[in-house]
């Protein structure tokens, strides 16, 4: 892509991030600055190694999507990480400044108890020598209340009685009431225009004239007996006539009924068979009613005749209990007194046991206050230093985290592929770029502390990942990485440490199997691990999908296209492909799809050999060590868990820590198993150093070794035929420390192993060399060697590869007669490197003995005292 195309792309990209207008300018410039330079990089990584790496635009847009991604994670994560730190320190700074003032606090509040407990006490005796009276005002109460409820008893019995005989009287009274209640003036009417009334209208009608007192009238008899007789009809005739007959029914005065009159009644009319309301009413409705309301007032009054002295006996008894219910609540009016006395002391007591009880409470929790502040400052006053320092720290991480995760997204894109030194030269001149367009980076950088998690990593290496920086960037590079990588492993340290870290759960497969792609649809749908290994520089296009992470949703279930059939995709799937090849070529469209990762690290050999020297020479110190490296590392976890749980439970506690008894003990005794981790990890640190320093003694060995190694894998620059594996080499060098002759003094063995071993791949690997690349061999070892130990001048050995391509004569030959001056040209010349600058001299004062040594058929034999210096 041109450069503008890089520009537009980049802008709009980055044109949602939370950046000023001026960082994200230099942020796209910055972008396509880092673009660029890979290209010369690669460039350079070809013509240097002949390595080919492709930059493609993809791996453009991959770098700004990857910024993007790692800077929101990695902004939050450091607020968040402030956050909770600042937070500490609060807390840690609230509960040191509340020992002053809960000291004060709890002086203030004693002297106040004292006080209150001597008034609670005063209180308690006045209330003792007050419920003494209330008691006996109790007693002469409960003997008034005892009379009054005698009192009551006679009275309720007499009026029970009473309303037990009226309850003959009263159900006959309502129904004559009732019957009454149903007649109305055309009843009447009916009855008073009778002209000829029925004997039994007459009967009722008689019977109402009694009860009303009316007097009948003389008639002479119908019999024609010539006697007057008593007629009640026409009396009858008047009374219905009257139009308030009914409500004079009703408004009778039962209870003041004339005797005669009620003697009168019961002779000529209860006793009476026909004078029943069943018979009645077959002849009158009204006369009916009229009928029960004579029988029910005669019922009436025969009842009330008997209830009339009860009535009278209740009205004494009742006279009785009014007279002790008065004597009584007198009595209980003079107990209400002095209850209310009582009480009010009691309540006042309440009051004064109340507040002595929050005084001490309040006395009691500032105590326990004052203690928890003295446990947290004790516990933790320790981190306040170190918990500032990383506040500040972070501080200054949120201002350079900008630039520190551009680099990281920089390097996790491009840098994967290219060796130790490329990499670092082109994360300098990102840095240089980056203090170029003034966007700020911590000037110490490094991807391990910006996107490292130091336990993991230490997992990492217990499970084989080489300890060195290039190795641990890597892995970084692999988890934060969004492409599965593809890892140039020759050496096969990456495959035994995948194999390690995805124990249990890892399918291992090659493309050149029939199960395979069974084996990757089994993954997939249970989301375990693949490695696939041992690829070449193609990769079947069947993988796509996978490699593309192709997969999409159908209702709520994740699915994959693989095999021209859906599969159930496991978001925990994890796919690894690594390759034996040294210096695979892969083509653009695999780059695009892959992060390729160079696993070739000299360094990693190197620990891998110092490691296994050392389980020979010294197994104890090697055991001892592996066991403190998994001690330490589990150390740290718990040390790092155990920080987040005490920043947790600062961040989340509410209010004010030293009232949550709950969080002050979790601090403490999470700061308490900190504390005995911590010293722990001191010892352990402590072993640990002594016995790599015991290690280091080995490293010559190890150095060496790894030299070796290395040397041999470059004949394959000669011949491709030339292949020489990691398993074979160190057969090899573990049969030459167990053969090598053996000695107490450090120094010999060193010396021992170093030359026993040195032969044993010399003589091994000539064996399997053609007759011409024999001494090519020994060239390469004597460089390889010479340039590790130091002793190999690179200015002498660059000469000495490319000579001069200077061919002006700057000094007269001194011999032209059997030196000729193409090689005194070149001795002029390189008589200018300053370790050489008096050879040209030298030649022309000794020319007998040079030219003795020129013409001499075994050179190396002759005693030239200048070569001899």
């Amino acid at each position: 892509w041109p450069e503008d195309a890089l520009e537009k792309v980049a802008q709009q990209s980055l044109a949602t991030m939370p950046l000023t207008d001026a960082l994200k300018k230099s942020c796209v410039s910055l972008c396509k600055s880092f673009h660029k330079s890979v290209e010369v990089s690669a460039d350079r990584f070809y013509e240097q190694l002949k390595r080919k790496y492709y930059v493609t635009p993809i791996a453009y847009t991959e770098l700004l999507k990857m910024f993007k991604q790692l800077y929101g994670n990695k902004l939050n994560s450091i607020k968040m990480m402030k956050e909770r730190y600042d937070v500490g320190l609060t807390k840690l700074d609230f509960a040191a400044s509340q020992v002053a003032e809960m000291s004060k606090e709890l002086t203030a509040l004693k002297p106040q108890l004292e006080i209150t407990s001597v008034e609670t006490e005063k209180l308690m005796v006045k209330i003792e020598q007050d419920t003494v009276q209330v008691e006996a005002t109790k007693e002469i109460v409960g003997a008034d209340e005892a009379l009054a409820n005698e009192a009551a008893a006679a009275s309720q019995a007499i009026k029970d009685d009473c309303e037990s005989d009226l309850a003959e009287a009263i159900p006959a009274l309502k129904a004559a009431e009732a019957a009454l209640g149903t007649l109305n003036a055309s009843d009447i009417t009916i009855v008073k225009s009778m002209k000829n009334p029925p004997a039994l209208v007459k009967v009722v009608m008689e019977a109402i004239c009694v009860m009303k007192g009316v007097k009948p009238v003389r008639k002479p008899d119908p019999s024609g007996s010539g006697k007057t007789i008593e007629d009640y009809w026409d009396p009858s005739l008047r009374l219905l006539g009257d139009s308030k007959f009914l409500a004079s029914l009703k408004e009778y005065d039962k209870d003041a009924i004339n005797p005669d009159i009620m003697k009168a009644i019961r002779a000529r009319f209860v006793t009476n068979p026909d004078f029943n309301p069943d018979v009645i009413k077959n002849v009158s409705k009204a006369c009916e009613g009229l009928c029960k309301w004579v029988l029910a007032m005669e019922v009436y009054d025969r009842v009330t005749k008997i209830v009339g002295p009860k009535k009278a006996k209740l009205q004494e008894a009742e006279t009785d209990y009014a007279f002790q219910m008065e004597k009584l609540n007198a009595k209980r009016a003079q107990l209400a007194t002095v209850l209310g006395k009582l009480q009010a002391l009691n309540d006042e007591l309440a009051q004064k046991s109340k507040e002595k009880k929050e005084l001490e409470d309040n006395i009691e929790l500032c105590k326990q206050k004052l203690d928890r502040a003295e446990k947290l400052i004790g516990g933790l006053g320790g981190e306040k230093i170190r918990w500032s320092e990383a506040s500040v720290n972070l501080s200054n991480d949120l201002v350079n985290c900008i630039g520190d995760i551009l680099i990281c997204a920089g390097v996790t894109t491009y840098l994967g592929a290219f060796t130790v030194d490329y990499r670092n030269d082109l994360i300098d001149q990102w840095k240089l770029l980056s203090s170029e367009v003034k966007i700020p980076f911590t000037l110490a950088f490094s991807m391990i502390n910006t996107l490292g998690d130091a336990v993991k990593i230490r997992s990492w290496n217990i499970n084989g990942l080489p300890v060195d920086n290039y190795s641990i960037e890597n892995g970084i590079i692999m988890s934060n990485s969004s492409k599965w990588p593809l890892l140039i492993d020759p050496q096969g340290q990456a495959n035994k440490w995948l194999k390690n870290v995805e124990k249990g759960q890892l399918a291992v497969v090659k493309l050149t199997e029939a199960t395979m792609m069974r084996a990757l649809e089994r993954a997939i749908r249970d989301g375990q691990a693949v490695l696939l290994e041992n690829i070449q520089e193609t990769i079947e296009s069947s993988l796509d999908p996978v490699l593309q992470k192709a997969y999409y949703k159908v209702q709520n279930t994740y699915v994959m296209s693989l095999n021209n059939k859906e599969i159930e995709y496991d978001l925990n799937f994890r796919l690894y492909i690594t390759t034996r090849l040294k210096n695979p070529h892969y083509i653009p469209e695999i780059l695009t799809k892959i992060t390729l990762l160079n696993f070739i690290t000299p360094q990693g050999l190197e620990n891998q050999l110092l490691g296994i020297v050392v389980a020979k020479e010294k197994p104890d110190l090697e055991t001892k060590k592996n066991e403190l490296i998994i001690e330490s590392a589990n150390n740290k976890k718990i040390l790092k868990e155990t920080e987040d749980k005490i920043l947790e439970v600062l961040s989340s506690s509410k209010g004010n820590i030293l009232e949550d008894e709950s969080a002050v003990q979790i601090l403490t005794s999470s700061k308490i198993l900190s504390a005995e981790i911590q010293a722990k990890q001191e010892i352990a640190s402590k072993t640990e150093q002594e016995i790599d320093e015991a290690r280091m003694g080995y490293i010559p060995v190890s150095k060496h070794s790894s030299v070796l190694f290395f040397c041999c894998t470059e004949l394959a620059n000669i011949d491709p035929m030339y292949q020489y594996s990691l398993v074979w080499f160190i057969q090899l060098y573990v049969q030459s420390i167990e053969n090598s002759s053996k000695s107490d003094k450090l120094t010999v063995r060193l010396q021992t192993l170093i030359d026993h071993f040195t032969f044993s791949i010399y003589k091994n690997i000539c064996r399997s060399l053609f007759e011409d690349h024999k001494l090519v061999f020994s060239f390469v070892l004597c460089v390889g060697i010479q340039r590790s130990n130091g002793t190999l001048d690179e200015d002498l050995f660059k000469y000495f590869l490319t000579g001069s391509l200077d061919v002006s004569m700057d000094f007269p030959n001194p011999s032209p007669d059997w030196l000729n001056n193409k090689i005194w040209i070149d001795i002029i010349q390189i008589s200018k490197l300053p370790q050489l600058k008096d050879f040209k001299d030298l030649m022309k004062k000794n020319n007998k003995e040079w030219k003795a040594y020129y013409n001499s058929k075994t050179p190396q034999d002759e005693n030239n005292s200048y070569l001899n210096q």
